[in-house]
């Protein structure tokens, strides 16, 4: 039988964070409902000039080669031809240039910089506090509190090359606390799912984990008392982890029936080992889905890939494997130059966008639909190119009606990099946390090449 110690460092990486609270506002259309948010992050950074509608023309399109401030109606745009699987949600787009994120890490591998804007690396020690999504999850409790999936690189960067398990993310609890993971569909449905699970084996091991955890949380409370200090401290830390699991487990277990019927039904192919790339994609965002849908958890993260990640399954090169460091040097794939690899990516990307927005717009949820109460957004981890400096930060968003933030429907371009009224992710990040109820003066670390400016505080025009 496992140690009651490696149990529960098992269990609490396949439980990733938990919050108290259950989430069944799917199941009840009638109730408030909370806010949704799913941040998608990519590796080899977000070219700006693919972002820019090809209808652009006369001052405004003077002004984006010049990058200065503007903003226009997407209605009266064109979207690039590459976000075409988007163009039937126009009307809840945001294209956002002009963020800033030099405080970051834009290196190879960054870590949790594009969601916690400070600099981080393979060190606990660099993670300052919890990432944007955890702060959210905060304000919008759920019984999961927050899901991560990932397509991990394999080698180098967070998960060593274990691919399809679960492996420190690129999310933060808190000071010191990475989040962790879930790098497949299968190990994310073994793990997210078990409770409800259909079959022998995986009911009698869940029962067994739960006569585990009561076992354990009686043993480390009773070790506790017996010892003083750091020693105690660390112990009643496990104990309550133990005790945080278990309730976990409550109320996923008065959530059955909800979880029963939203559970992912996928197909084998995605249970396999050996399974692609954009097929495991595919797979990730139908784990969101249900875990939204069923009110297991309010916010997820989806790690779309990471430089290391070897793509494949691209649609007109399926059989190539796609080295995404080597795209990023300007290196072909097949017949396609790179830019035209990087456009293929990005299409894919789209389609799993479409697919979520899709799915929750078909939801009803208090008179609307699920996705009236969601914001989606999509950006590089690493700013804007293969090398970036972190000077331009682009973001697609995708946002309901009951958005709180005053941005839906357009085009916006920020002041350049060192000009007058310039905002960084920090502002970005301090704009979303205000709008949906926290009072934080400022979000994320300080650019120091910026000491000129303010850098603190919300985008005052993004809250109406």
């Amino acid at each position: 039988m496992k140690s009651r110690r490696k149990f529960l460092k098992q269990s609490i990486l396949g439980a990733g964070s938990m919050a108290m609270t259950p989430g069944l506002f799917a199941a009840n259309p009638k109730g408030k409902a909370p806010r949704r948010f799913i941040f998608i992050h990519k590796g080899n950074g977000l070219l700006p000039n693919t972002l820019v509608p090809s209808t652009l023309e006369g001052v405004e399109l003077e002004k984006e080669k010049r990058k200065e401030a503007f903003e226009v109606s997407l209605d009266d745009h064109e979207l690039p031809e590459w976000m075409g699987a988007l163009s039937e949600h126009k009307g809840e787009m945001t294209i956002l240039q002009g963020l800033s994120g030099k405080m970051c890490t834009t290196g190879h591998h960054t870590w949790q910089s594009s969601l916690g804007v400070y600099k981080a690396n393979e060190r606990l020690s660099s993670i300052k506090w919890a990432t944007v999504d955890f702060e959210l999850a905060k304000l919008f409790p759920s019984s999961l509190e927050h899901i991560e999936l990932a397509c991990f690189p394999s080698g180098g960067g967070n998960s060593r090359g274990n691919i399809n398990g679960i492996e420190k993310g690129f999310s933060a609890r808190g000071p010191q606390q990475p989040n962790y993971a879930f790098g497949s569909p299968k190990v994310a449905i073994e793990e997210l799912f078990k409770s409800v699970s259909g079959d022998k084996e995986s009911k009698i091991q869940y029962q067994l984990e739960r006569r585990l955890l009561e076992f354990a949380a009686m043993g480390e409370g009773a070790m506790a008392e017996e010892l003083r200090g750091l020693e105690k401290a660390k112990v009643k830390n496990y104990s309550d982890s133990i005790e945080n699991i278990r309730e976990r487990n409550r109320k996923m277990d008065a959530m059955s029936d909800v979880i029963r019927k939203h559970a992912p039904r996928l197909d084998d192919k995605y249970f396999a080992d050996d399974l692609n790339t954009v097929d495991r994609q595919i797979g990730h965002a139908e784990i969101a889905l249900s875990t939204l849908i069923s009110g297991m958890t309010n916010v997820v993260t989806l790690t779309a890939d990471e430089l290391g990640t070897i793509y494949t399954g691209v649609t007109d090169i399926e059989k190539e494997s796609v080295n995404l460091h080597d795209v990023g040097h300007g290196k072909p794939v097949g017949k396609f130059e790179a830019l035209e690899v990087r456009e293929k990516v990005r299409r894919h990307h789209m389609s799993l966008i479409d697919r979520l927005v899709s799915r929750l717009k078909s939801v009803p949820e208090d008179g609307g639909t699920m996705f009236d109460n969601t914001m989606l957004l999509y950006f590089p981890d690493n700013g804007e190119t293969h090398h970036s400096k972190g000077t331009e930060w682009p973001f697609i968003v995708m946002s309901g009606k009951n958005s709180q933030l005053d941005i839906t429907g357009k085009y916006i371009r920020l002041p350049h990099y060192g000009k007058k009224g310039h905002k960084t992710l920090g502002n970005w990040y301090t704009s979303i946390l205000n709008a949906y109820g926290s009072s934080i003066e400022h979000y994320g670390a300080i650019d120091t090449g910026l000491a000129h400016m303010n850098q603190k505080g919300v985008i005052e025009s993004f809250l109406g």
